[in-house]
């Protein structure tokens, strides 16, 4: 397990992610600090959990409006891989 820091408006948050999620865990930082100071733009300075709060809700609608993909075959095949990978470590 690793840990990686967070900067997300001048604020560092400290996160664990799994050995050689590093740079998405960093990449999705990047994203959500991008979003927050987006929202401080337009409507100015907010106490942090105001901001946490309206930041998670703009995050979640974008979420809910997000087309949905249809998953192909080789994706089912990757998914189907994964389950019997982790059936097989838990004994099951």
């Amino acid at each position: 397990m690793s840990i990686v820091t967070i900067p997300i408006v001048n604020k560092n948050y400290q996160m664990g992610c799994e050995d050689g999620q590093e740079e998405r865990l960093m990449e999705l930082g990047r994203i959500v600090d991008a979003r927050a100071r987006e929202i401080l733009d337009k409507i100015g300075p907010l106490p942090e959990n105001s901001l946490l709060a309206t930041l998670c809700i703009v995050l979640a609608d974008g979420v809910h409006n997000r087309p949905v993909a249809a998953a192909t075959e080789a994706d089912l095949r990757e998914i189907l891989a994964r389950i019997r990978e982790i059936k097989h470590k838990i004994g099951a």
